[in-house]
């Protein structure tokens, strides 16, 4: 889940020599861990409020992970000194905020259903490349992205059109779209940023700054009443999220990254969807509504329109 995976723009390339098979058995174990969090977050949900959830898990996660890239702590910690502020703008963003708002969603709303609607992280990622990055989108993108936000308004709107008239929505729905979004901009604003420090030393430390953004969300659930009141269940949910759906989680995206290259790790994203729907399903008793999908059907079309096709390139011809 991020929920989620740490996209990074300095690692581009494959690494040579390395066994294809192990890289996307690697990548997909990665994206079963991720996919496990949704149903992990649901489950936990009536013992322990999503921000109590969202700083526990941040926090236990970087602590995990940080005794293993111990020889980058003299990096991080210059990083940390000269862009102190950069790093946790972007942490509470694509961690605090993105992670929160699914665990506060999931309260609402199916855990199927918000695995789709992060799909469409993608799709926003491309809208927001255009004005941020100032990124061309293109016709193709455009149209896709268009279809993809039709898909997002049948799931919101659960298929029912006089609702979406009256704007009367699910407002688990809507958490999920808005982290959807804080997704897709903490990915752009890591691209524009341009950290230079290798790929999981920076994911240990946008884990910090994201537990720390997510502290006073936490105390601020204390101090309204909101109290975690964990017994096995949730204790074993909680060892889940940070454990295997957290620190190994992003350990295993670090090195499918580093084996089958930034674009190839990335696109295995759309199979988090469909583990989430077979665990939500096997875990959850969920099933599929139809508005899901009508709305991921929309969605699906939008990716491929949007990734799929891609420009004619012009040719020019010299008399």
């Amino acid at each position: 889940m991020q929920s989620l995976p740490i996209a990074h723009p300095s690692v581009a390339k494959a690494t040579a020599g390395v066994s294809l098979p192990l890289a996307y058995s690697t990548a997909t174990l990665c994206w079963l861990l991720s996919a496990g969090v949704y149903i992990a977050a649901k489950w936990v949900a009536p013992e322990m409020p999503p921000w109590a959830l969202c700083f526990w898990r941040l926090t236990l996660a970087c602590a995990i992970l940080l005794p293993i890239v111990h020889r980058h702590h003299g990096a991080m910690l210059v990083l940390v000194q000269s862009r102190a502020i950069e790093v946790v703008a972007i942490g509470a963003i694509g961690l605090t905020l993105c992670q929160g708002m699914i665990y506060t969603g999931l309260n609402y709303t199916d855990a199927t259903t918000a695995g789709i609607i992060m799909a469409l992280s993608p799709i926003m990622t491309m809208v927001l490349a255009r004005y941020v990055l100032g990124e061309p989108l293109g016709v193709w993108k455009a149209l896709g992205a268009l279809l993809a936000l039709v898909g997002m308004v049948v799931i919101v709107a659960r298929g029912d059109l006089t609702a979406l008239m009256r704007l009367q929505f699910n407002p688990g729905e809507l958490w999920i779209v808005g982290s959807a979004f804080c997704w897709g901009l903490y990915t752009v604003l890591l691209r524009r940023s341009k950290f230079a420090i290798e790929l999981l030393p920076m994911v240990v430390l946008l884990l910090g700054a994201g537990a720390l953004a997510a502290l006073p969300l936490y105390l601020w659930e204390l101090f309204s009443g909101e109290r975690s009141a964990l017994h096995a269940n949730g204790l074993l949910a909680l060892a889940y999220v940070a454990g295997p759906g957290g620190a190994l989680m992003y350990y295993l995206y670090n090195r499918s990254v580093e084996t089958l290259g930034a674009g190839r790790a990335s696109m295995l994203l759309y199979l988090q969807t469909v583990f989430v729907a077979v665990l939500a399903y096997l875990f959850l008793g969920e099933g599929l509504h139809d508005y899901d999908l009508a709305g991921a059907a929309f969605i699906v079309a939008g990716l491929l329109l949007a990734t799929a096709i891609k420009p004619r390139q012009r040719t020019v011809h010299v008399a």
